[in-house]
């Protein structure tokens, strides 16, 4: 079973959702400022971050664009952005949009970022076609996106193995991709980005990791899809969750995180 469509992002809307997010940003932050280091995100720049969720990249952005720059923070959830606009500094806001059709005005961005957002909401290559719009000529198009094949658990387990055959099932289920970094640096390429750059990284991690939840609690976000599309039962939902959290709580285990390829470029005209 297939959904044929874009933009169906099967991860629902849970408590401890946000948290979650929150937690992954936090361990990819030395490699997102790595990014926008060699990027050259600077004072004054404007800066937008596409499918930000809670936050996203946004905090910083916003210390690289200081006071002289703006960020922008564009998601469809009503609900995270309520959550970003708390605390959120001042130059920084948070517009409700639709990442394939954005209402903000073309050329008008240095930096249009987005993270896994490509790969989970399905028809990259569109998502592209309108990051490019929304930069300035001369600006830079960043992503981030998985290649989810290197989620591999040490020691295997078979609970490991059976959540990561559901994460992975539920996002090819509705049209994504957890693949798309193998194909990413092409992607760029052939949407007329020029100088186009690549950075993969790997997160390693261990018991006493604040991402040690990861896989669990994101099979946990995907239920319904993962429930309809046959990858786990009802029974047997909660009894493979426990045992591989059981599993991953030991201090012996550890797992490494999907590679993330970063790819950016500038656009020419």
């Amino acid at each position: 079973m297939s959904i044929s469509y874009s933009g169906h992002y099967p991860i629902e809307r849970r408590a401890g959702e946000i948290e979650r997010l929150h937690i992954q940003s936090a361990a990819m932050a030395p490699d997102t400022r790595a990014m926008l280091d060699l990027i050259g995100v600077k004072d004054g720049w404007s800066c937008l971050d596409v499918g930000c969720g809670p936050g996203g990249i946004t905090g910083l952005l916003s210390e690289r664009a200081g006071p002289n720059g703006r960020v922008v923070g564009l998601d469809m959830d009503a609900q995270f952005l309520e959550h970003a606009r708390a605390g959120a500094p001042a130059n920084v806001e948070f517009r409700q949009g639709d990442a394939y059709r954005s209402d903000l005005p073309s050329a008008s961005f240095d930096l249009v970022h987005m993270r896994f957002v490509a790969s989970t909401a399905g028809d990259p290559e569109r998502l592209l076609q309108e990051a490019i719009r929304l930069a300035r000529p001369g600006g830079t198009v960043a992503l981030q996106e998985p290649d989810g094949t290197s989620l591999n658990c040490q020691p295997p387990h078979p609970a490991w193995e059976r959540l990561k055959r559901a994460l992975l099932g539920a996002f090819s289920g509705v049209g994504a991709d957890l693949q798309l970094a193998k194909r990413l640096y092409a992607l760029a390429r052939q949407a007329g980005l020029q100088n186009v750059q690549y950075r993969p990284f790997l997160l390693e991690v261990r018991s006493m990791d604040p991402m040690v939840d990861y896989l669990p609690s994101v099979v946990e976000s995907l239920r319904s899809t993962v429930i309809k599309l046959g990858l786990l039962t009802e029974a047997e939902f909660p009894v493979v969750l426990a045992e591989c959290r059981s599993h991953l709580r030991k201090p012996e285990t550890t797992f490494t995180m999907y590679t993330v390829a970063q790819v950016w470029g500038q656009k020419t005209r």
